[in-house]
């Protein structure tokens, strides 16, 4: 991996945290206390992504998003908050944040949050690769839900919801398309399919296999069942498998830090899992044949 970041926080151990996990992901990263260092550090030096705390003296995140939104459109912003509730978070992802990252937070988390934000940087390039083609008739569906909800309050997840219905899953050109028909911005769009887990910007397996990242289940192994997981089934976390029968996740918590390390196949908990049974459990999937 490769990507200057600026971590802005006023709490060190957090900044130190940050460097540290993420420098050894091969990302450059820089951090202040204070959301004042931060736009100094900006007006000198170029960075792809600015992680941010909403919470902080003087000058707070959001003061520090709006700045970056006004000089600098370019720089990808996620939110560090230890309140990732949808009120919380609101008002910064109508400014335009590609994610949030929950506090405390696991490595495991930190890291998959900004490969994400990577990827999402990298979409709106000039260079991205050429969009996904789709059958007029699935368009015009599309669209006549955005007209329906355009000017409802609250009608953006209602479109989202119906537009993972009618395409599988919600890749860039159709959160552009919903966006423009809603006159909100990509990134707002961005924010909120990645803030709820049942939003996926990729297509799905017949099965959804997703495994906790939660400090309950990290300290407990759930990385190296994770690891595991990857191998076993020949994926990347956010992939599908060649026969299209599995899909890989991770998620912050799933609630059932009793049962860590635990992981969630479709509608089904698995908990207290160790490597072995993880494979297990998704072994049964294979022979089972689609769950309904």
């Amino acid at each position: 991996m490769s990507g200057n970041i600026l971590v802005v926080d006023d709490e060190a151990v957090v900044v130190r945290s940050c460097k540290r996990i993420l420098e050894a992901e091969g990302y450059n990263v820089e951090g202040v206390l204070s959301s004042r260092e931060a736009i100094i550090k900006i007006e000198e030096n170029r960075y792809d992504l600015v992680l941010t705390d909403l919470k902080m003296p003087e000058m707070d995140g959001i003061a520090l998003i709006q700045w970056i939104r006004k000089s600098l459109h370019s720089i990808g912003i996620v939110v560090i908050t230890g309140y990732p509730s949808q009120e919380t978070i609101k008002d910064a992802i109508e400014l335009g944040i590609i994610d949030y990252v929950p506090k405390p937070f696991t490595p495991a988390v930190l890291i998959d949050v900004v490969q994400r934000a990577f990827e999402w940087l990298r979409a709106k390039a000039p260079e991205e690769k050429p969009k996904e083609e789709f059958p007029p008739s699935m368009l015009e569906e599309l669209d006549k839900v955005i007209k329906q909800y355009k000017d409802k309050p609250g009608g953006t997840i209602p479109v989202l919801q119906r537009a993972q219905e009618i395409v599988g899953y919600l890749p860039p050109v159709i959160l552009k398309r919903i966006a423009k028909g809603l006159n909100i911005s990509p990134a707002e769009i961005h924010g909120i399919v990645s803030f709820y887990s049942f939003f996926t910007m990729k297509p799905r397996g017949d099965h959804t296999v997703r495994v906790c990242l939660g400090t309950a289940c990290y300290v407990k192994g759930t990385e190296a069942i994770l690891n595991k997981l990857r191998e076993a089934l020949n994926v990347d976390v956010g992939g599908t498998t060649a026969d299209r029968k599995f899909s890989l996740e991770t998620v912050r918590c799933l609630g059932a830090c009793g049962l860590a390390p635990v992981m969630v196949i479709d509608h089904d908990t698995h908990g207290s899992l160790t490597q072995k049974k993880a494979i297990d459990a998704v072994t049964q999937y294979k022979t089972e044949g689609k769950k309904e």
